[in-house]
């Protein structure tokens, strides 16, 4: 009889290989006081989700949904909590010790030592909520920001789902160039550094080549460097369009480091889908992202981080006097942003122990509570092109799911308090057992 039912499996397994691991797909049901719907911006109390798998079944009142999983489904019962979609960082940058805001820091650690920091890193990512993310770029020319995301998608390691840039592509010299050594000790020309329109071809079609799901453009000088302006344009519109052309046609998307005015109003007309930070956004530049629909990821609270922890922060001291100069533009330049109603997509920009101070800066910022954590849900699945698996709690999505204490539509700073995260249906963190009671 044994053998009869091992033949039966086996062949069932040969004809669907599916049908047979779908039988030992377990069934989870959890039940919620509150549960934030993204799509329509509301909070729905007392509901429950049936998870098949990875993937969720049924979602609806709690007494409809448990009457249909009675007997047959595992209960996690998180009364009392909000559930809302797992979260998505949309400016990560995830390899090497975060902590460690030296320019010469990427210079100091070996590609492996800095793959395995990212690993550490992405667990912290987990444990604040975020099931997602997308590394905005990195200067490593091993692409172990790229080995990770696959390692992930292979299931060799936890961590959240990711799409990843690969190298920044810059200007010599510019915000993007990973030397900041002197003249005589400098280091032998990478492949992401463009002067020319001739060659950003070229340095587009490396990244592609090695696997980039996204193209990073530096269009202007940023803040954690020692060179560079950022008031100044570094690549030209005629760069940035060929750029462009070349991603889009292989079907890659591209966003653009952008904080002047500019270099944003440049990289929009060259047609990029996202900028990132914005940060000195102008009245015509408003304007121009809202005509074409062109994305923000503004990155609100690293600026002020760095402009507020001083000389031991290990900055350089031109970037900490950069980050005290630029933060001057950037409630103004959001304000303009919300005014012509831009897309907005969460995105951090440093470490990942910070994440929930992002939530609340955005709001302080002008955005309403269910407006920031739209920004880090379904804006940002969006963005993304990930719409159809993640960012909301719907039937057939990914069973990435997440709680937090309170009520973040009130009041944001419960976002500190993520207790639970689920990502694909595999449980991550779970709030803490009930004290006993003496």
């Amino acid at each position: 009889m044994i053998r009869n039912a091992l033949l039966a499996f086996l062949l069932v397994a040969t004809i669907d290989p599916t049908s047979a691991l779908a039988a030992t797909k377990e069934l989870v049901l959890i039940k919620t006081t509150r549960l934030i719907d993204m799509r329509a911006g509301t909070l729905l109390s007392d509901q429950a989700i049936l998870i098949e798998g990875e993937k969720i079944v049924e979602i609806g009142p709690s007494a409809l949904v448990s009457r249909h999983a009675s007997g047959r489904a595992k209960v996690l019962d998180l009364s009392g909590l909000t559930v809302l979609p797992g979260l998505i960082d949309c400016h990560a940058h995830v390899l090497g010790n975060l902590k460690d805001l030296s320019a010469f820091a990427p210079l100091r650690m070996s590609s492996p030592q800095a793959t395995l920091w990212g690993l550490h890193n992405l667990q912290t990512w987990l444990n604040h909520g975020f099931t997602s993310l997308r590394d905005a770029g990195e200067s490593d020319l091993a692409y172990g920001q790229l080995a990770l995301r696959d390692s992930i998608r292979m299931g060799l390691i936890k961590g959240p789902r990711m799409v990843s840039a690969g190298n920044f592509i810059s200007v010599t010299g510019g915000h993007g160039d990973a030397d900041v050594l002197a003249p005589d000790q400098a280091l032998a020309r990478r492949p992401n550094l463009t002067d020319s329109v001739d060659d950003v071809s070229a340095a587009v079609r490396h990244e592609i080549k090695y696997g980039a799901d996204w193209i990073k453009l530096v269009a202007t000088g940023g803040i954690s460097d020692p060179m560079s302006d950022f008031n100044v344009q570094e690549l030209s519109e005629a760069q940035m369009r060929a750029a462009v052309e070349v991603a889009h046609r292989a079907h890659k998307s591209v966003m653009a480091h952008a904080e002047g005015a500019d270099g944003i109003k440049a990289a929009v007309r060259a047609g990029v889908d996202s900028i990132e930070h914005g940060t000195m956004l102008d009245e015509e530049g408003a304007a121009l992202m809202e005509k074409k629909r062109t994305w923000l990821v503004p990155t609100l609270s690293v600026i002020q981080r760095y402009a507020a922890i001083g000389d031991s922060s290990g900055l350089d001291p031109v970037a900490l006097e950069k980050s005290r100069t630029i933060l001057t533009y950037q409630s103004d330049a959001f304000h303009r942003a919300l005014q012509h109603h831009l897309r907005i997509a969460f995105g951090l920009d440093d470490d990942p122990d910070f994440l929930p101070r992002e939530f609340s800066a955005l709001v302080k910022g002008g955005l309403k509570p269910i407006e920031a954590l739209e920004a880090a849900t379904s804006h940002a699945a969006e963005l993304l092109g990930l719409s159809a698996e993640i960012g909301t709690i719907e039937a057939g999505k990914s069973a990435d799911i997440i709680a937090v204490s309170g009520d973040p539509t009130k009041d944001i700073s419960s976002m500190e308090s993520v207790v639970f995260v689920m990502k694909g249906g595999e449980i991550f963190r779970q709030p803490p057992p009930p004290a006993l009671t003496p």
